[in-house]
This record gives C-alpha cells, structure tokens and sequence, in this order.
C-alpha cells in the first residue's frame, strides 16, 4: 500500500529507510530519536551523524541503518513550533518530509517510515502536525511509487480534528446497528419452494427460466442463468473511469493503491480484488452511495450497517468527502482496516 498509519515501534520496522525526527546536531536525544540510537547501535550511529553535522532545519541527512532492521536511517530536522510563525513552521516541517522522500528515492529506496515528526517535544500541535505530514506525504506520492509508513506507536499521540470525529461518532451512533444472529426453525418444503422462487424473481430472472421445481431449475436452466452474467468488476471499473473522465494513474493513486495491483484488476480476467481495495476505488472515482454499491455487487461485496468499518466509509461518501487519507486516518482511529491495496 503506497501510504498507511501503522500503530507500530519505528525501530522494528522491515523497511528501506526510516526516519528519525532529529536536532540540527545531529546528536542523540530522547524520545523516538533515542531509540533509534540505542536500537542501530548508538555509537556507529553517532560517529556516522558526526561526520554529517550541523544540518538546517528542514533539511534531512542519510547514514545507514547499523543494526536496524532498516537499510538506512534518514535524519530530519523538524521545526520548533512557534503559533506566532505558523506559517513558517508548516513550510519547514512539510520540507522536512520532502527532503526525506526525495532522499530515499535518490538511495533507491522503496519503503520508508516516518514517525509524526515535531510532534513531541518541539511542541507542534499534533493535530497540524499530521494535517502536514499527510499533505506532504500524498503530494509526493502523486509523482512517485513508494510505500510509505506512519508509524504511531502511542495511539495517545495520534489527534484528529474534534468536529469531524464529532460528526463521524454522530453518523456512527445513528446508524450502526450490531449484528445478532437469530436461531430460525426448519422451513418447510413448500416454505423453501416459494422462498427460491421469489428470489429468482428478485434478482429479475426472466419468468420463463424460473422452473416449477428445484431440481429443474438446478439442472436444465443453469447454462441459461450463467450465460447472462451481469458486467464484471473490472470492465465496470474501466467503463467508471471513462466515464468520469478520470486516467487510470489518477484513479490507482487516488485509491492508494500502487500500479502492480491496479494492473492485475485491470487486465486480470475474473480477477477479484478485496473489498478494502473495491471500496478505494470508488473512493476514488468519486461514485455516489448507489454508485458505490452497485460496483460492490460486481465484486461480491456490499456496505452494511452491522459494520462499523462500512458506516464510517459511508459517512464519507454521502457527505461528498473523497480523501482517502483522511477517512484512513478516522479507521485508523477507530482500530478499523484501511483503505487500499
């Protein structure tokens, strides 16, 4: 998946690169920056940031990972919060991660980790400060293939906009029904008969193919059922996409989802993607609540009310709110699955 929030220690991440929220220094520090010392080895690591020291901050540095699962080790030096310089704190902050992108790109690198930077004792607003990294990480994206981590590792820290979760927590309350599972008694033969037969009719089967008797309709019209097959997943994906004049690099980006995944639903004959993956895309065409679940259907899914998840992602989309960043911040929030491949 190009950008997901884990709720993860940075320093045991299988990644290219990780980040470490650094000082101009370079020195060791505590916090976040202190384990990732202790965790590569924190005098290899120190005597590799010497030879790179001072940095500017917003500027960001490489060394390697030492005994890190992580090949490197990316130093970012991120601002010191000012609220009477807002403004220049957001534009060092999002430099911060640019250079860090553009720095694992340069080093080949197709994974990176980031921790929320600034966000702990340079005192930026935690709410800001993942508004910023996000806009920073998804414009990055929009040019570039990489997988790229949030890593969270104190769900504490992790602070979203009150209003919105207000107004999700509201939708969630309202429509979130809990499942129960109900003991039914055996139906009868003729119960069963009629049941299969108004099925056949709901799901508009032609009068002539529904049959008198179950085993009939088994045997003799199966052919005839299977040869009016509604549109496959993929073909009504490619006619959404034209349709709503979209590219298919805007749509698989859109849906973060990388293009080696957007390829194989596109060409793969049959193929079926997850519903996580279904729903990103029409996430990112923009579709509408009926537009969303008819595309649904043709993967085998639907959006329930006995599903959190499908609530939340509901919200969303009556409510006209395309950015999968920021409904995969409010799952992330609500301990639900992300959006994506």
């Amino acid at each position: 998946m190009p950008f997901t929030i884990v709720r993860q220690d940075i320093t045991k991440m299988n990644v290219d690169a990780i980040v470490n929220a650094a000082n101009t220094q370079l020195q060791m520090g505590g916090g976040v920056c202190g384990a990732i010392f202790k965790a590569a080895g924190a005098v290899k690591l120190q005597a590799a940031c010497d030879k790179l020291a001072p940095i500017k901050t917003g500027e960001a540095v490489i060394t390697p990972g030492f005994a890190l699962p992580a090949k490197y080790v990316i130093h970012a030096a991120g601002p010191v919060y000012s609220r009477h310089s807002a403004e220049q704190s957001e534009k060092l902050l999002r430099s911060a991660y640019i250079s860090s992108l553009e720095l694992a790109v340069k080093n080949h690198c197709e994974s990176i980790a980031f921790p929320l930077i600034s966000s702990g004792i340079y005192g930026y607003p935690k709410e800001e400060a993942l508004r910023v990294a996000t806009s920073a990480i998804k414009d990055f994206l929009a040019g570039h293939d990489m997988d790229v981590y949030l890593a969270v590792f104190d769900k504490a820290s992790f602070v979203l906009s009150e209003k919105l979760l207000g107004e999700v927590s509201s939708y969630i309350d309202e429509h979130y029904v809990e499942e129960h599972l109900k003991r039914r008694r055996e139906l009868l033969d003729v119960e069963r008969s009629a049941l299969d037969e108004a099925k056949l009719i709901s799901y508009n089967v032609p009068e002539h193919l529904i049959a008198k008797s179950p085993a009939a309709a088994q045997v003799a019209e199966l052919d005839d059922l299977v040869g009016n097959l509604d549109e496959s997943f993929s073909a009504t994906l490619l006619r959404l996409i034209d349709l709503k004049g979209k590219t298919d690099v805007a749509v698989y980006k859109r849906a973060n989802i990388d293009r080696k995944l957007f390829s194989k639903i596109r060409t793969g004959k049959g193929y079926i993607p997850s519903k996580r993956t279904a729903i990103a895309l029409a996430i990112a065409l923009e579709l509408t609540l009926e537009e969303t679940d008819d595309l649904l259907k043709r993967a085998g899914y639907a959006l329930s009310h006995s599903r959190k998840f499908d609530v939340i992602v509901e919200y969303f989309i009556i409510n006209g709110r395309y950015d999968i960043f920021e409904i995969n911040e409010v799952l992330f929030k609500y301990d639900q699955p992300l959006l994506g491949g």
